[in-house]
C-alpha cells in the first residue's frame, strides 16, 4: 500500500523494519546450514546430495541451541549495550547543574510534546555529532560531542537534539540496535568458519571429494550472501531514516533553518575516531564511506537538506566556515539581535544571540494532492496537529 504523508511514511517505514529485522534473523539459520555443510563436507566426504541431507538434519537438531545462543547474544546487548557503547566513545550522563544550557534544551523539547526526558550524555570529542541509543524509556539516552556544544549555537543544537528525539519517537533506535546485534552474530559465525578454514581446522577424511568440494562452495557462497545480506539491511535500517527525522526535529521546533545549518556545520566534521562502525551508523551524520556510496550508511548532506527545503522551506547558506576551536558559537549572531518570546522582545545577551525558537510559520506535512481546507488535522511523528 501506498504512502501518504510523513505519518504513514512512518508507519510503512516500521513495517518494513520489522521484516527486515525478521528475515536478518533467519539469516542466523541460513548460516547455521552452511556450517553444518562445511562439517559434513570437510568431515566426511559424500556425494553433494547426501551431504544436504545430513546437513539439514543438523541444522533441525541444532536449531533450539542456535535460537537460545541468540538470544541470550540479544540479551546481553539489551542489557549492557550502552555501557559497550560509553566505553568507546568516552560518554558520560551529564546533569543539569553541570550543562544546563544543553540540558534545558532537551527539557523543554520533551516538555512541549509530553515525552519522557531521555538521559543526557556528553563525549569529550571534538567532532561534530550525536546519537540516540537504548531500547526501552529506562534505557533511551542522547549522546553529544563537546565539539558539537562548542560550535553549534542554541537554535542549531535544538535541532540535533529534536532530530535524535525523533528517532527514538520513531523507535529508530530500538530497530537499529537490534538489527546491530543480530548482525553481529551474522558477523561473528562467518568470521569464525572462514578463520578455521583459513587456519586448517577441518580436515578432509576422503571419501567423495568432488560431492564435498560442490558442497563446501555451497557453504561458503550462503555465508558471504548471508554477511553481504546482513549489511545491507543494517545499512537500509539507517539510511531511509534520516530524512524522516530531519523532517521531524523542523516540525518539533518550527526552524527548518536551523536544522539546514546544523547540517551544514556537522557536514565533514564527525567522525568519532574511536567509535565503530555501528556507532556511527546511529549519528547525525556518518562520513565514513564505503564503495563510492553504495553501502553508505546516511544519505549525503546536501541530499537531506535539499528534501527540507522542497518540504519545509528554509534557506541553504552553503558548506560553512566554523569558528576556531573555543570560541563561542553564540558570537555568531549578530550583537544587536533580538528574540520575540510570548511576554515581548528581549535583547540578544539574554538568548545567547540566538532564540530558543525563532519565529518561524509551523511547518505542514499534508501531501500536496490532499484537501488543504481551514481546520483539517495532520498527523506527524508527533501526533496529531492543526496546521492553522
Amino acid at each position: 500500500m501506498a504512502a501518504y504523508g510523513l505519518y504513514s511514511h512512518i508507519q510503512s517505514n516500521k513495517r518494513r523494519s520489522i521484516a527486515l529485522l525478521i528475515g536478518l534473523f533467519l539469516l542466523v539459520y541460513v548460516l547455521t546450514y552452511a556450517g553444518a555443510l562445511l562439517a559434513e563436507a570437510l568431515g566426511n566426504p559424500a556425494p553433494t546430495a547426501v551431504l544436504t541431507q545430513r546437513a539439514l538434519a543438523d541444522t533441525i537438531a541444532a536449531l533450539p541451541f542456535t535460537t537460545i545462543g541468540t538470544l541470550v547474544w540479544i540479551a546481553i546487548a539489551y542489557w549492557f549495550h550502552q555501557s559497550m557503547i560509553d566505553a568507546v566513545t568516552g560518554a558520560s550522563e551529564v546533569t543539569r547543574q553541570q550543562e544546563p544550557r544543553l540540558y534545558n534544551l532537551l527539557e523543554n523539547l520533551c516538555i512541549s510534546r509530553g515525552i519522557t526526558t531521555p538521559k543526557l550524555k556528553i563525549a569529550e570529542d571534538p567532532a561534530l555529532n550525536a546519537f540516540a541509543t537504548g531500547m526501552n524509556e529506562k534505557q533511551y539516552s542522547i549522546t553529544v560531542t563537546r565539539g558539537l556544544i562548542e560550535r553549534l549555537n542554541d537554535a542549531e543544537l535544538e535541532s540535533v537534539l529534536g532530530h535524535e528525539l525523533t528517532h527514538i519517537r520513531n523507535g529508530d533506535v530500538r530497530m537499529l540496535v537490534i538489527a546491530v546485534i543480530i548482525a553481529g552474530v551474522v558477523s561473528f559465525f562467518a568470521e569464525l568458519v572462514f578463520r578455521l578454514i583459513l587456519q586448517g581446522g577441518f580436515r578432509s577424511r576422503g571419501g567423495d571429494r568432488k560431492g564435498a568440494g560442490i558442497a563446501i562452495l555451497i557453504a561458503f557462497g550462503l555465508i558471504i550472501v548471508a554477511w553481504l545480506l546482513s549489511i545491507v539491511i543494517r545499512f537500509a535500517l539507517s539510511r531511509s531514516r534520516e530524512y524522516l527525522a530531519d523532517a521531524g526535529s523542523v516540525e518539533l521546533t518550527k526552524n527548518p533553518d536551523a536544522m539546514i545549518s546544523a547540517l551544514r556545520k556537522i557536514e565533514g566534521r564527525g567522525e568519532l575516531a574511536t567509535a565503530p562502525s555501528a556507532v556511527m551508523e546511529m549519528c547525525v551524520d556518518n562520513p565514513r564511506e564505503e564503495f563510492a556510496d553504495l553501502f553508505d550508511t546516511h544519505p549525503p548532506i546536501a541530499a537531506r537538506i535539499e528534501a527540507i527545503i522542497k518540504f519545509a522551506g528554509g534557506h541553504d547558506p552553503g558548506p560553512l566556515a566554523l569558528p576556531a576551536p573555543g570560541e563561542d558559537a553564540q558570537e555568531q549572531a549578530p550583537s544587536d539581535a533580538s528574540a520575540e518570546g510570548p511576554w515581548g522582545s528581549a535583547p540578544a545577551e539574554t538568548t545567547g544571540g540566538a532564540p530558543f525558537l525563532p519565529p518561524v510559520p509551523p511547518l505542514s506535512t499534508q501531501h500536496p494532492s490532499r484537501d488543504d481546507s481551514a481546520g483539517t488535522e495532520d498527523a506527524g511523528p508527533w501526533g496529531p496537529h492543526n496546521r492553522n
